[in-house]
Formats: C-alpha cells, structure tokens, sequence
C-alpha cells in the first residue's frame, strides 16, 4: 500500500484532498510561502492531526494557531486522519505566513476530505475475511500469510466444461468455491468531483484469476464478471457512509512453467486533474492470492471410492472387486458405452485434490493420450465439487510414459531432515541415454509447478509404467509404511528353496486351461536365457531400489521385496512371467492382488503364502483376485484395471515449506536438453558387472553403461569414470 504522497499548497488559494485513513500526506510549507514571509502558524480542525517536521524531528500542533515556527528549507507538515469525513471538505488546515513582528503576509488552505478504503481477504487462512497488514505478500508456512485461490469446478452439470472456462456464474454452488474478497469504504457521499475507486489486475495475471459480484435487482440477483481474462479494470460504484462491497475470485490456472500460482489484485484512488491528462493513483491497496496447487494421494489414505471398467470378459473380475470394495468404499462402474473397450482405467486418469480454508474437493487429472476411456473424465467426473485439469502437449509425441499409471506418489516422508508431509510425486522414464524416452514435458513442467510434491524420476520404460513394480501399503493403526518392491531374486530365491526341498517338479499355472498342459515347473529356473533375462531385469529394479530409497529417505526395513519373474516380449520388452503381484490395489488394510498361479506345494500356492506371510504379518488382509484372462493376457493386472479416489489429506499444504524451486533427480539425456534441469557437472558413469553378453544386450536398447550424479553412483558398479559431459562408456 502507498502510505505516503505530497500535496503542494500555494498561498493566496486552498487546495482540495483527499487522505486515505492509515495515510500520511506531507507538505511543504516553505516553497509554498511569500518572498517575505519568514515564520508560519497553524490552525487545523480537530480531526487532521498535524505535526511540523524539522530537520528530522516531528512537533505536534495545537489546534489554536498561537505556536510559530520560522520558515526553513528542511521544514514540512505531516498530516493524517483518524476518522472518515461526513461531509466532503469539511476537515481544515490553514497556514498562516507572517513577517518580522508577527505581521500577517498571507495563508494558504487545504481542505481534506478523509475516506477509510481497505481490500480485505483470508490472508491469515482461518476462514475469515479481514484487514491483515500482510495481504499484500504471500508466504508458506504455518505462520504465513497470503490469501489461496481454487481452480473452479462445474457445478452446473448440463455445461460442457469447467466454470473457470467462461465468464458467467449459472449457479449459487458455483459462488461457494471461489475465495471471497471484500471493499471495505466509509467517507462522504459523494466524493469530491475528480476522484473514482478501481480494481484491477495486471496483464499478465488476467488470463488466471477471474473476479464477480453479485447484483441484487427487484426480481433477483445476478452474477457480474467484473475482472479477468479481457477485462483489467473496473470501476467501483461509491455509494458513501459505510459500505461494503462482497467479491468472488476465482483461479484460471493452475501453477505450471513460467507461472508460480501467484497473483495479485489491486484497488485505487485516482485522481482527476484535467482533460487528457492521466488520472493518478494517489492510493493503492493490494492483496495478493496463490492458487491451490493440485496435489495427489497416496494409496494409503483412506480409499473413497474404486471405478472399474466393466467389460463382455470381466465379470468374474468385476465380482470379486465388488467384494472386497463393499466394506471399504463405493464400488463405480464405467459400462461399456463409455469406456468403448478400453479397460485401463488407471492409464486414463489420475485422482488429486485442491483446497483452501474455505473448501477443499477432488480434481481429476486426465492424461494427454487420447484412448476410449477420454471422453470419461468430463462426462462421469467432472461437476458440483469435482474439478478436472490436463496437460496436452502441443509439438511434443506423447507415448505410452504419459499414462497415468505411470504416475504414483509416496506417503509422507522425510529425507536428510528435510519433510515431505504430502509426499512425493513418482515418475517413469527411460535410463538417461540419448534418443531415451520421457514423460512428456508439459507433464512434468506442471507436476513440479505444484511444488508441494517434488518430483522424483526413476526407471520403468524397460517394463511399463512405475505400478508394475512398486507400491505402497500401510501399517495399519499407525502412520507408518512399507514400499512393496518386486524382485526377481526373491522369486529364484523362493523357488530355490522349494526345489531343494523337493518340488522341483511342482506345475505353476495349474487348472488354467491351455497353459498347464506347457507343463512349467519350478525346473524354468534352469533356463539360461531366462536367467540372464531376469539379471537383467533384477538390475534395473536394483537401480530403482537405490533411488526411491535415497530420495524417500528409506531403510532397507522399510522396503519388502515381492517374488516376480519377467521375460523378453517380441518388442524386446519386459512382460510378467505369472500375474505381477506388485500391481495390487490397496484400501485401507485389505489388498486385493493378482492371483499368481504359482506352483502348488501341498494344495497351497507358494507364491500366495510367501506373500501371506510378508504381509499379513503387519496386520494387512491379502485377497487374490484372477486376472489370467481378463488383464494378464492384455498385460495388465489388478492396479493397471481399477482406479481408487482416496481421501485428502489432513495436513493443510499452505503449513508447509517447500524447497527453493523444486528438482528433478535426474539430468536429461544428452541429445535432448531440459531447462528445468541443473547445469552440466561432472558425471558418474557406470558400468554394471555381470550383464548379459553383448549381443543379447543391444538388443535391450544397446545399452552399455549409465550415467548418473555423482551422488547417486551404485557401489556395485565395476568400472567408473568420471567426464564433464553425459554420455555412454565406450
């Protein structure tokens, strides 16, 4: 706010002004006076409180005019009101310039007119509106201050799109998630000729907030879109007395690159002096808001609800997750006429959630791939209290790394001190090679935006996506976890075990027509391409393991390794041997996971009772559901067909403190440069012992050696050189 401005006086006349309450105006007294005056006097009314200022110290003034005070180039007048003026110029200050002997020259007058203006927010976020002296700032924290904003749903069902993408308000609903503003006036009615109260917002903030009013008429009332997208200014209807104008701002944006989710509105008093000459802010009051960012849940919050596509070859499917939802949540079932035969309902979207103090409710994230299930996410989701938001690329492919599926976060964690109480977000990429893959750019530009999740990258483009290997389960009655991980040397482990004990000759895939009759047996663990396959495999896990361990800030305690067995596809890409286990869906304490058909030891799968006693241990309840023939063939599993929208979460994210800017763990790939990245330094490159031979392993990619920061380097690599610049080992 401008808490200062000068007013120029000229003998012989009276000069008109207007002082803001919680203002200052100063003026000069000795350019203002006669040649011959050499000392001034002072008469004000009992409202303006004056003080004469000299060479750096202030003296009060009575209001009688018998103190005088010599003439000085360093003398000035400090003026200010404490309370708002009835009548227009009614409030009085007189200078009186006099010669040697007190002998009166001439005087010049201000007459003032006080008014009391303040734009008012939740800056301080306990739900209610008011004057804080901080609103102009916005700060994080649970001491900060600064008022938030939510992207507006559609609370009119019958509109084809969100309420943020018009400028009308069609429902009362619709007023409830915007963040409400207040114009605070109290002064004469009128205000004196020459003035007018403004509200705007700048250029570049136009096309991400939006503003309304509500105007009430002798047959109702009506919403008017006063600020945002091609309107900047507006001017404010001054009524007099004591008023106050109620305001509804909405966000239009949510934070992405080169827009941190921060935007500010202003109000002013402008004065008019002549024709083509501008009109001056002689007063400016500015609050300032930051939208909500989108933030996503981890599958240990309490689930709300689980969809699930329903298809002509998954009722048995359809039958035991209705059975296992029903004690947890609500079961929703996208039929066939939306989800056109598509059955990867988790690839589609993403389940997240905005919130202020207001109000808080779920936002879907719809991936960029266009698949059958697109048209889901604004016919079925998107309405009252549920908001949708996208990320389209617009020169930039997008690949199958751009599923959702391809997307988690992790619970709350802390790492070296510093807290995650939102956790963080999980990304899948390729190894960090020239020509290497990536989740789209504009994705991942606004899922660091959010800066409430920083991102972490890891590997999963040599499988699929980052479900097909980890997730997360609680433990429930405390606020603990465990990162679920599959591992193909616990899978040779087990198996080992059970060979040596004499069920070598044990069927996986037993009763399942067509494939039992293939006669696999613990025995496919001697198969040497298979084996090398899987070392593979195992070292690619090996290298997730070490970076969600070092960026979630986890224990070797705090990881559980779960049996799985890949093979080579003719894509040359890995495919789950059995139904992956990993892939489950998790509510609350029940799992329901794929069925692995894995080699019956006394009637008992041993694959199932390993898992069993992994996690029924920490009070988890493990349902296994047949995916064979539903989703396994058409490689997915459990997690890859469901979707679950949890609650959100209870810590508020406007109490947290995010890091400067928010990183990405890895650098790009040498022939393709990313700005969000840090600048080049020294690399690690490494180069893993016991791979496969080199023709087996080209035809992976033709991958030879990795590159990695240096604080990231594998204790287990054999040969390690260091360069300035990323690239392959020769």
């Amino acid at each position: 706010m401008l808490r200062e401005r000068t007013v120029r006086l000229q003998y012989g006349s009276h000069v008109k002004a207007v002082n803001l309450l919680g203002t200052y105006l100063w003026t000069d007294v000795y350019s203002a006076a006669p040649a011959e005056a050499q000392t001034f006097s002072l008469k004000h009314s009992e409202r303006v409180q004056v003080e004469v200022v000299r060479d750096g110290h202030a003296e009060e003034v009575a209001t009688n005019g018998k103190q005088r005070w010599p003439l000085s180039p360093t003398t000035m007048l400090r003026l200010t009101m404490s309370q708002a003026s009835i009548e227009a110029s009614s409030n009085k200050v007189t200078v009186n310039y006099e010669q040697e002997g007190n002998t009166p020259v001439d005087r010049a007058g201000l007459f003032l007119t006080a008014i009391e203006s303040s734009l008012d927010v939740d800056a301080d976020r306990d739900g209610v509106v008011e004057n804080n002296p901080k609103k102009a700032s916005w700060t994080w924290g649970p001491e900060g201050q600064g008022a938030i904003l939510l992207v507006n749903d559609r609370d009119t069902p019958w509109l084809p799109k969100e309420d943020c993408s018009d400028e009308k308000v069609y429902s009362k609903e619709d007023l409830k998630d915007m963040s409400q503003m207040i114009l605070r006036t109290k002064g004469p009615d009128p205000l004196p000729a020459g003035y007018e109260i403004v509200l705007y917002i700048s250029m570049s903030d136009s096309d991400k907030v939006g503003m309304f009013y509500v105007e009430n008429l002798f047959f109702g009332q009506r919403c008017i879109h006063i600020l945002g997208r091609r309107k900047l200014d507006h001017v404010v209807q001054y009524t007099g007395g004591s008023a106050e104008l109620l305001l509804f701002v909405e966000g239009l944006r949510f934070p992405d690159e080169g827009f941190s989710g921060v935007v500010s509105i202003h109000v002013s008093l402008l004065e008019y002096m002549a024709e083509e000459i501008p009109l001056t802010p002689i007063f400016t009051d500015t609050v300032t808001f930051r939208i909500a960012p989108w933030i996503m849940t981890p599958n240990i919050l309490p689930p709300v609800s689980v969809f699930v596509c329903c298809m002509k070859d998954n009722y048995l499917f359809l039958k035991e997750v209705k059975n296992l939802v029903e004690t947890n949540c609500e079961l929703k079932v996208c039929f066939q006429y939306m989800n056109r035969g598509d059955r990867w309902i988790q690839d589609e979207i993403e389940f997240g959630y905005i919130e202020a103090p207001h109000k808080g409710f779920p936002v879907v994230l719809d991936s960029p791939g266009d698949g059958s299930l697109k048209d889901f996410p604004v016919k079925q989701l998107l309405g009252p209290d549920f908001g949708y938001v996208t990320q389209e690329p617009l020169f930039e492919p997008v690949t199958s790394l751009d599923s959702s599926g391809n997307l988690e976060v992790s619970p709350p964690v802390t790492v070296n001190g510093k807290a995650y109480p939102l956790g963080r977000i999980l990304t899948g990429s390729s190894f960090p090679l020239s020509g290497g893959r990536r989740m789209t750019k504009v994705v991942r530009d606004f899922l660091q935006a959010q800066q409430v999740q920083v991102p972490v990258e890891v590997y999963s483009d040599w499988l699929g996506h980052v479900d097909e290997f980890m997730t997360f389960v609680p433990i429930p009655g405390t606020k603990q976890f465990r990162m679920l991980m599959a591992r193909t040397s616990a899978c040779y482990r087990l198996f080992q075990e059970k060979q040596k004990e004499g069920h070598g000759e044990t069927i996986m895939f037993k009763g399942l027509g067509g494939m039992s009759s293939k006669r696999i047996t613990i025995k496919i663990l001697s198969n040497e391409s298979l084996m090398q396959e899987n070392q593979y495999f195992q070292r690619c896990l090996d290298w997730n393991h070490n970076i969600l361990k070092k960026e979630l800030g986890l224990t070797e305690q705090d990881i559980i390794d779960l049996p799985a067995l890949f093979k080579v596809d003719e894509g040359h890409q890995a495919r789950a041997f059995f139904p992956n286990m990993v892939n489950m869906i998790v509510l609350n304490k029940d799992l329901g996971i794929p069925r692995p058909f894995g080699p019956q030891v006394e009637d008992v799968c041993c694959l199932e009772k390993h898992m069993r006693s992994l996690l029924e241990t920490l009070g988890l309840c493990c349902t296994f559901v047949d995916v064979i023939s539903a989703y396994h063939k058409f490689l997915g599993e459990v997690h890859c067909g469901t979707n679950v929208r949890q609650e959100l979460f209870s810590f508020k994210w406007w109490h947290m403190v995010p890091t400067c800017s928010g990183h990405w763990c890895f650098p790009p790939s040498p022939s393709s440069p990313d700005p969000t990245h840090p600048s080049p330094r020294a690399f690690t490159c490494l180069t893993w012992a016991g791979l496969p031979h080199e023709k087996t392993f080209r035809k992976w990619g033709g991958i030879w050696g990795i590159c990695a920061l240096p604080s990231l380097r594998r204790a287990s690599a054999s040969t390690e050189t260091t360069h300035n610049e990323p690239r392959l080992c020769p």
